[in-house]
């Protein structure tokens, strides 16, 4: 029988919600540590307890940003167990790299590694039967910050064609309806792209100026992040030949226009 103990690390903030769930994954007494987050004493200790009694077997990580990775080496050569994930990077050096379909053995069990990019390019998901451990993929109760919308929502509809039962994130509650979400995270993601469309056509000439029409109401601390997204989304249109970017605007500011159409 699996088990699956979650370790909330005590790292809440605007964009760790209540903080990193750490899972400790066990089955027939062998443990999988997966995101243990940042080096914080008393998580560190949580995930300890979490492990009492059994044999760990590899700390697993998701992606490399600080609220998830950076304890990974140092627990990893504590238990001596191996350290897995897609890519080095800050504060974090696999000692093994997972491709997409790596599979990796505790107990009677297969944790599968699932390349979904789109938050990060390093980013994985991790399949176990009808459950998926999705990261920063899919969040509980929040949308995510993604640096890639077109490849973010081929992965989207990557983990949709895997039809998991159940999400368990890297930040908020579990998920038991999967694929309602799944749904929902894409349908907003269209919704994001026609509402920034919207938008142009009806005036709004730069980055800021979309900004101030999709996200009425925003957190002025909030508005780096929303502008990052606006331009990530409309990198996204650009390729796809439906919006054009360009210079001249004021202080230097980024033209967005409704590409011609042939």
């Amino acid at each position: 029988m699996t088990t699956i103990e979650r370790v909330l690390a005590p790292n809440p903030g605007p964009f760790t919600g209540p903080g990193t769930n750490t899972y400790v994954i066990e089955s027939d007494g062998e443990a999988l540590v997966l995101d243990p987050g940042p080096i914080m004493i008393e998580h560190l200790r949580a995930i300890r307890v979490a492990l009492n009694g059994l044999t760990p077997v590899a700390i697993v990580v998701t992606h490399t940003h600080p609220d998830h990775a950076p304890a990974a080496n140092g627990l990893g050569r504590e238990l001596d167990v191996p350290v897995l994930g897609f890519a080095p990077g800050r504060e974090f050096e696999p000692t093994r790299r997972l491709e997409d379909g790596a599979e990796i053995g505790f107990g009677r069990d297969r944790l599968v590694a699932v390349h979904t990019p789109g938050h990060t390019a390093d980013h994985l998901c991790f399949r176990l039967g009808g459950l998926l451990f999705t990261g920063d993929h899919i969040m509980g109760g929040s949308t995510v910050i993604i640096e890639d919308a077109a490849a973010y929502m081929r992965s989207l509809e990557k983990v949709a064609a895997l039809k998991p039962d159940r999400l368990y994130p890297g930040h908020g509650p579990e998920i038991p309806e999967a694929q309602q979400v799944i749904t929902e995270y894409i349908a907003h993601r269209v919704e994001r792209e026609q509402q920034i469309l919207e938008a142009v056509d009806n005036g709004a000439e730069t980055i800021g100026d979309i900004v101030d029409v999709v996200y009425t109401g925003l957190v002025p601390s909030l508005r780096l992040a929303a502008t990052m997204q606006v331009h990530t989304q409309l990198i996204k249109l650009r390729d796809e030949g439906r919006v054009s970017l360009g210079g001249g605007g004021a202080h230097g500011a980024t033209v967005v226009k409704r590409a011609e159409r042939p």
